[in-house]
């Protein structure tokens, strides 16, 4: 078995599409929590590719496809967030495996992939979401470095079932990122305090990670 990863181009082909289209259709028909409440069709798998297609072509998104013996078996991607003052961070959205591929570490090696170039394109922080109920992807983003940092109880919905929305962070900037941090301290543009007769402390706690 070999195995080879590659990224999105700004353009999809009628080949391309059918290999993707192949794996969001199996992980789908399994309950996959990648997006959809249905199973979509090749052309609405179609409209979403190209989509990001187009996001690739603009530099905010970039997916990973990860091909065995040829034919793409996993991928996933990063997306900025769309607002300028925290578009500096972004997004993994809709990692996936075909279910007759599981059990090879494609995810794994999907993840780390994701990770590696989100930090070469200078992304400062990663974000993500899970199930509640998907144990075994927590406990690889767990693995690889993610925290988790809230949960949403009953808030992902198909049909009358809830499950928990649980948030990960993953920070990728190192001590020498030039940036003045700081956290919840009311100083800079739009800073502000709470009017009262209470004396506010001296210092405010930094919540930042160590780095």
């Amino acid at each position: 078995m070999s195995d080879e990863l590659a990224w999105l181009p700004g353009s999809v082909d009628d080949p391309l599409l059918d290999e993707v289209h192949r794996v969001v259709e199996a992980v789908m028909r399994l309950g996959g929590a990648v997006g959809w409440v249905d199973v979509p069709g090749r052309a609405g798998t179609g409209e979403w590719l190209a989509g990001i297609a187009a996001e690739v072509d603009a530099g905010r998104t970039r997916m990973a496809l990860l091909r065995v013996d040829g034919r793409v078996e996993a991928l996933g991607r990063w997306t900025r967030y769309a607002k300028e003052t925290v578009a500096v961070n972004a997004d993994v959205l809709q990692v996936m495996v075909h279910p007759a591929a599981r059990g090879r570490a494609l995810a794994r090696r999907l993840v780390t992939a994701l990770v590696e170039d989100a930090r070469a394109q200078r992304v400062e922080t990663l974000t993500l979401d899970v199930r509640g109920n998907n144990h075994a992807a927590m406990a690889l983003y767990e693995s690889l470095g993610f925290e988790a940092y809230g949960r949403l109880p009953d808030f992902v919905a198909v049909g009358d079932e809830r499950w928990d929305r649980v948030l990960y962070r993953l920070d990728l900037r190192t001590a020498d990122w030039p940036l003045r941090r700081h956290g919840g301290r009311p100083v800079g543009a739009g800073a502000s305090t709470l009017r009262s007769s209470k004396r506010l402390p001296d210092r405010w706690p930094d919540r930042r990670r160590p780095i």
